[in-house]
């Protein structure tokens, strides 16, 4: 008889611990479902996770708290609304500085929320050699801040100077802040960090934790480049601090880049841009004329940052990508060192090059991520047939992140043509509207036109190499 109550006790137990993991299963997946229904945008992302929260009891909900819930953008929409606050609306059409590209700048203009700038100038910097020396020159002139984000930062022979000039810079009295990605130079230990901490220099390891639930960031990087030096000087675009971008350190893998000084009233902007990520960072607020002082103007350019990221600012790169192109009526050229877009960008590639305009994309010959390139070749045929023509970059490795339209308007910045960038990357770019400086960008990416790739070349590869290529390609999203 004890035996038989046992047994049906245990029969019990077993009946109701299912029926309990039964109903736990289906709330959790009715909550993503819900939260699901209500915040994603893009529906082959809602159904993937709809249905993993349904088809994985526990796990696929887990999976969505970890990796679904954008936790960053609630954060710095309430930094970033103070500062919108402060800037002017776009101006109506008719009162547009840029005769020419008055749509396209109007356009913007509602993206990013900030206006168009007059009275600057950008001078063009080619990799370390030419960009390090004035950068490093801006810290040791600095008299009142400093403000460096960078996505790599190594204490090597590029790196060591900055340390020791930022530090300097510190000892003298000046407000140095400095912003460094938590994954991009180094997770679990970074020497430039530790070397900057221990002279005295206030750093943030952008997104860096050692707490498990937080472990869901290490996949959105702050991939800017910015310094800004006394509100009057910044420097942008797509270079890292690195030997591998000085030439006389002769790296094995060495790369080319381009930078770029600014000066003039947009670097509000930049330094704005900034702030922002050192208070997201950090908590710290800066502000007032030691971080914003009146930059007059100095030049013909008229330009604007265009941020971007997982946050407040997602998609607003690719949305400028896809005005910009829809402007298009002679020319696009686009140099960038990895180019795994979404279909609505090729789409709009193709369109351009069906209604005649000429579109050149350059690509490096090899870059340093083989199976980026192998996905970019299973990616461009659709291009390829439209009439789109893609040069590949021979070596060193091309790094720099180049657009230009019509020989007028021009963008640089460190932002790639890929998910990670416009989707899960925080990104900075600058657009000039100017036809000296799009004429010199221009020569820079023709001159970076090697072999072309063309539909036979692609055709006649072996069928495992394009079914490789095809295999990987499907890592789009996360690539």
């Amino acid at each position: 008889m004890a035996s038989f109550g046992l047994w049906a006790f245990a029969h019990f137990w077993n009946a109701f611990g299912a029926l309990i993991v039964t109903a736990l299963h289906v709330g959790l997946a009715v909550l993503v479902t819900m939260h699901v229904l209500l915040h994603k945008r893009d529906v082959p992302a809602a159904i993937g996770w709809m249905g993993l929260a349904w088809l994985s009891p526990i796990i696929g909900p887990a999976l969505y708290w970890m990796f679904g819930i954008n936790r960053v953008r609630r954060r710095a929409y309430r930094i970033s609304r103070r500062y919108a606050a402060r800037r002017p609306p776009p101006p109506p059409i008719g009162t547009l500085r840029s005769e020419k590209y008055a749509a396209l700048e109007r356009a913007v203009g509602v993206i990013t929320h900030r206006p168009t700038l007059a009275g600057n100038t950008v001078r063009a910097m080619r990799s370390g050699d030419e960009a390090y020396p004035a950068m490093l020159q801006a810290i040791a002139d600095a008299k009142i801040t400093v403000g460096l984000t960078s996505y790599i930062f190594a204490a090597d022979e590029a790196g060591t100077p900055f340390i020791e000039a930022l530090i300097a810079a510190q000892r003298r009295g000046v407000e140095v802040r400095v912003i460094i990605d938590g994954v991009g130079s180094g997770y679990i230990f970074s020497m430039a960090v530790f070397r900057l901490q221990r002279g005295g220099v206030k750093v943030a390891r952008f997104l860096h934790s050692w707490l498990p639930w937080r472990m869901a960031f290490l996949n959105l990087r702050n991939h800017k480049k910015i310094l800004v030096v006394d509100g009057q000087r910044g420097f942008v675009g797509g270079l890292n601090i690195s030997a591998h971008n000085l030439k006389a350190c002769d790296p094995r893998t060495a790369v080319r880049d381009m930078h770029f000084e600014v000066r003039g009233p947009v670097v509000e902007q930049i330094t704005e841009a900034f702030v922002t990520d050192w208070e997201f960072a950090t908590g710290e607020e800066l502000r007032g004329l030691t971080w914003f002082p009146q930059s007059p103007p100095c030049g013909p350019a008229l330009a604007r940052v265009v941020t971007s990221g997982p946050d407040q600012d997602i998609e607003k790169i690719e949305f400028m990508f896809l005005q910009a192109i829809g402007s298009a009526q002679r020319s696009i050229k686009i140099i960038t060192p990895y180019f795994l877009p979404d279909e609505r960008l090729v789409a709009a590639l193709e369109l351009a090059a069906m209604r005649g305009v000429d579109v050149d994309i350059v690509i490096p010959e090899n870059s340093d991520h083989r199976i980026m390139d192998w996905a970019v070749m299973a990616h461009i045929a659709p291009l390829l047939i439209a009439g789109t023509r893609i040069w590949r970059a021979p070596q060193p490795f091309e790094h720099s992140k180049l657009m230009t339209i019509d020989g007028g308007w021009s963008l640089v910045g460190s932002a790639n043509w890929d998910q990670r960038s416009l989707r899960l990357n925080f990104e900075l770019n600058m657009e000039i509207y100017d036809h000296d400086f799009s004429a010199l960008l221009s020569e820079k990416i023709a001159a970076r036109q090697g072999t072309e790739i063309t539909l036979k070349a692609l055709y006649a590869q072996p069928l495992l190499v394009r079914l490789r290529n095809r295999a990987v390609r499907l890592l789009l999203p996360y690539l």
